[in-house]
């Protein structure tokens, strides 16, 4: 039985299922070793599961902090005739359709035996129905209203007062501009004081701040803790998650507050560090752990589980040429150009692996290709587990990677970009920086301007016409051996390791 080298508690801020880098982080070091609690995140019941000898644990996280302190007060000023945030609008509104439904009954009543005294109260009663009725729904009116003029948080007075906390807090200025960051602690904060871990790894910038502030309070107790920070994007280059104006500055405050807590970071490029480094004055420069696919010992599948036929799911032979995406569906990832493209690649199909079939953009998509009369040859697909990515994707005859400019996207390689790369898929691939220059450096695929049709088109026909000179760049250009996560499992060990040494 392997020595443990000393526990790790791993946290994350979503479900842990779609997310092959925590999962492959977890399964490797406890494969290394280490004793691993894998945190994330539910809306639901917990839950708990093995994950290759780590545990994997679903903390039950409320969202009671989603809305921010003034949005949960009366608007006295703005509107004082709307409803005070709460159930009061909505029982209102109810109590209107019983007063209606009561009405009804006393008029059927009356009908049927006119005889019946009450002709001219019930009158009088439907006239007092019919004012409450439209005081409720100018009421209702005036409360919609401000809750969206709370969101949108464009009226000068939101202004001003995001310029205030700001000023007035600084980097602590997070706890009013997004108190949702809260929920994550209230929930999470007494699991990981409950395991006494001696290195707590922070995935993104949201766990930060638990993981900082859970080994403050380990160090008051008398136990020194380590926390590594896993830096997946440059938040202060990212496209905010959330609409409201105030979330980015909000997540970009509460990163610059616990970042000096991290023992070591560790990122997904050397671009990435570069920015880090720069942004946090960091004195170490941050280990560079790529998301790249954990593949077995000199490519043997022999053992490896059965994944499904990607043509036959598609319904299409061998001979048909077939595009695919892999990822997480949203606009600046720049799907919707696949299916753009499709009237002008006539024999082409599209495949399309995502996440979140029901999110708006993917709607949008299948809408998009029965306007354009090429829905038979879009096939929108589930995730398939992230060790069959590699095999399942390789049916594919061109790997597409269409993403749009945005500063995170410019600087590193993206997981499908390794993915389909194992699978020794020719490329089609956007230009943005890192990844345009790495295909253009190995001559694994080609490159079209981002966002434009056409060039896509083109490309998509470059390949097909020649695919297997793109895939002799495999043999040749392309350091498959390097973009492993056994390679890079070794190098996340080697910074645990240098933290927490072999103490158990």
């Amino acid at each position: 039985m392997t020595e443990r080298a000393g526990r790790i508690v791993m946290l994350v801020q979503n479900g842990v299922v779609g997310d092959s880098r925590v999962q492959k982080e977890a399964a490797s070091a406890a494969a290394a070793g280490w004793e691993v609690f894998l945190l994330g995140r539910t809306d639901k019941r917990a839950e708990e599961w093995d994950l290759g000898g780590a545990t994997v644990r679903l903390v039950p996280t409320g969202r009671d902090f989603d809305k921010r302190r003034h949005e949960v007060r009366r608007p006295w000023l703005r509107s004082p005739f709307a409803y005070p945030p709460g159930p009061l609008e909505s029982y209102r509104r109810k109590q209107v359709q019983a007063w209606n439904a009561d009405l009804a009954y006393e008029k059927a009543r009356l009908k049927a035996d006119p005889s019946a005294a009450g002709s001219l109260a019930l009158a009088g009663r439907t006239f007092a129905v019919k004012a409450a009725s439209g005081w409720i729904k100018a009421r209702t009116r005036l409360s919609r209203r401000v809750r969206e003029r709370r969101e949108r948080a464009g009226a000068p007075v939101d202004r001003i007062a995001f310029r205030f906390w700001k000023a007035a807090l600084g980097d602590r200025a997070w706890r009013r501009l997004d108190p949702a960051l809260w929920d994550l602690e209230l929930a999470f904060g007494p699991v990981v004081d409950a395991l006494e871990p001696d290195l707590i790894h922070a995935n993104d910038f949201q766990m930060l701040g638990v993981g900082a502030r859970a080994k403050a309070r380990a160090a008051a107790a008398g136990r020194d803790v380590k926390l590594v920070w896993d830096a997946h994007e440059f938040l202060p280059g990212m496209k905010p998650w959330k609409d409201h104006p105030w979330w980015h500055a909000a997540q970009v405050a509460h990163e610059r507050e616990f970042a000096p807590f991290a023992d070591a970071v560790v990122t997904v490029s050397e671009p990435l560090a570069d920015l880090l480094v720069a942004e946090h004055g960091l004195a170490e420069r941050p280990a560079v752990v790529m998301n790249t696919p954990d593949i077995p010992p000199q490519g043997d599948w022999s053992d490896a589980d059965e994944v499904p036929d990607l043509r036959e799911l598609c319904g299409i032979g061998k001979t048909v040429p077939l595009m695919i995406y892999s990822g997480v569906p949203l606009v600046q990832r720049g799907i919707h150009i696949m299916v753009e493209a499709l009237p002008r690649l006539p024999e082409a199909h599209a495949a399309l692996v995502l996440s979140k079939h029901h999110w708006a953009y993917v709607r949008s998509l299948m809408a998009r290709a029965a306007e354009l009369g090429v829905a038979d040859r879009v096939h929108l697909l589930d995730h398939v587990p992230h060790h069959q990515v590699v095999r399942f994707v390789a049916a594919a005859d061109i790997g597409v990677s269409p993403n749009h400019h945005h500063q995170n996207h410019e600087i590193s390689l993206n997981t499908k970009f390794f993915d389909y790369s194992h699978a020794r898929l020719p490329l089609v691939v956007s230009d943005v920086k890192t990844i345009a220059a790495e295909v253009r450096r190995t001559g694994q695929g080609e490159v079209f301007r981002a966002e434009d049709t056409a060039d896509f088109v083109r490309a998509v026909e470059k390949v097909l016409e020649d695919p297997e000179s793109y895939r002799r760049a495999y043999a040749e250009k392309v350091p498959l051996e390097e973009w492993t996560w056994a390679a890079q499992a070794r190098v996340l060990d080697g910074v645990y390791r240098g933290l927490v040494g072999g103490r158990a």
